[in-house]
């Protein structure tokens, strides 16, 4: 009986284990990713790629330049930074990260698998107000753009600070942080400032292999391929480069795309997504504030891992739809006192260069919906990262401060926010 129970069930235990081995190995190399199918990927916004080591680390090798943001960066309209840089054969081209829900956190992990290629480069930061609600990152929204490959690359090679303990103490306060119960063993004891031991550092490198040998294999699945939209809007486009074209081909891209509801967003967002349901929505922002938010400290992470990398980064913060504010009941003196608030943080530690577009409110066709840019506002942030990307890079000299992390920062608000000076 045991031997024909064998039989059945042997080969198949042989393969389990031979596969056990196979990805426990250090990794393997499937060679370089074809020039297409980087441009494709660098388009596709993959959550896969988001998380994973394999693209990212031979796109930040080459000419591809990191661009962290979240659900503006799908707007991809004829003006859109990445769709200008590729038409005007720039020597940089955008790698855009992130999509609706990828906040502070997600991108400081993600940066853990990658963080010898970014050493020394350039990158552009997207700032969205509305991350920074009461209760910050949402749990669901973080575990899409996590994975236990970032928190063990993280886990290895960080070492203790308060930076580090914070770190620890926010992937914890995840379902993801006890998805693997030795990690988060690992997790506590960097919480608490103590050593790994070796056996969970041979536990967790062994996981790490494994990890970055199935990214190898699978991160490349199910892309959205969206260059045939990226080859019909560059038709749109003057053959060489001036702002003043751009402009006029932004306005009339504007103007064909608006013009059936009063705040100026497109026809497809105002059919989808504000025809139904406006009505309700009135007034009903009144009571929003991004001033007081753990978002502050994640955010903080984000700045030192640029710190510890050596990173020159240029930071967006777009405004607000004027016309969807003014329904809504959005409050301009809160978001002008989470302006100051974060502007604040960055130059504080010498993050200087800001693309800050929140006072543009009245400039037609720079939004394409309530809260992310379009047509002449992506062509605005364009200008400034043309030039900022084609300066020569000079080592950025950061003073960090801790007490971006304390309470007392994530929920200052108020007059407090005033009397910064």
């Amino acid at each position: 009986m045991k031997k024909e129970l064998f039989k059945i069930f042997g080969p198949l235990i042989c393969a389990f284990l031979l596969l056990g081995i196979f990805l426990g190995l250090p990794l393997f190399n499937r060679g370089k990713i074809s020039k297409e199918k980087m441009r494709e990927i660098s388009y596709s916004q993959s959550t896969n790629i988001f998380k994973g080591r394999y693209v990212k680390n031979q796109a930040f090798s080459g000419k591809y330049v990191p661009f962290f943001g979240s659900s503006e960066l799908s707007r991809l309209d004829a003006l859109h930074p990445s769709i200008l840089a590729e038409k005007y054969h720039r020597n940089y081209q955008p790698f855009l990260l992130g999509n609706a829900g990828s906040q502070s956190l997600a991108h400081f992990y993600s940066m853990q698998p990658v963080n010898s290629v970014l050493h020394g480069k350039k990158a552009v930061f997207i700032i969205s107000p509305q991350w920074f609600v009461k209760d910050g990152t949402n749990d669901e929204a973080f575990s899409l753009y996590y994975s236990n490959l970032e928190g063990m690359n993280w886990i290895l090679n960080s070492k203790d600070s308060r930076a580090t303990r914070y770190a620890a103490s926010r992937l914890l306060a995840m379902p993801t942080g006890s998805s693997d119960k030795l990690m988060e063993m690992a997790l506590k004891k960097k919480e608490k400032g103590k050593p790994l031991g070796k056996p969970l550092r041979w536990y967790l490198e062994y996981r790490r292999n494994v990890l970055e040998n199935e990214d190898h294999l699978f991160s490349m699945f199910k892309l959205n391929d969206r260059t045939q939209k990226v080859d019909r809007a560059m038709k749109k486009l003057p053959e060489r480069y001036s702002v003043g074209k751009l402009d006029a081909v932004a306005t009339k891209l504007g103007e064909n795309a608006t013009g059936n509801n009063p705040f100026d967003v497109s026809k497809k967002f105002w059919n989808k997504r504000l025809k139904g349901n406006y009505k309700k929505l009135k007034g009903k922002q009144a009571d929003y504030d991004y001033t007081q938010s753990p978002e502050f400290a994640d955010f903080q992470l984000v700045l030192q891992q640029f710190k510890d990398n050596n990173m020159d980064v240029m930071f967006i913060i777009p405004p607000v739809n004027r016309k969807w504010m003014e329904y809504t009941g959005l409050s301009q003196e809160m978001l002008d006192r989470f302006d100051k608030k974060i502007i604040y943080q960055l130059q504080s530690q010498g993050f200087n260069n800001i693309c800050d577009m929140t006072n543009v409110r009245e400039e037609p066709y720079f939004m394409q919906d309530t809260i992310h840019l379009g047509w002449r506002g992506w062509l605005a942030a364009d200008i400034y990262i043309s030039q900022f990307m084609a300066s020569k890079f000079e080592a950025p000299h950061y003073k960090m401060n801790d007490m971006f992390y304390s309470k007392g920062w994530q929920n200052l608000s108020g007059r407090g926010i005033d009397d910064l000076k």
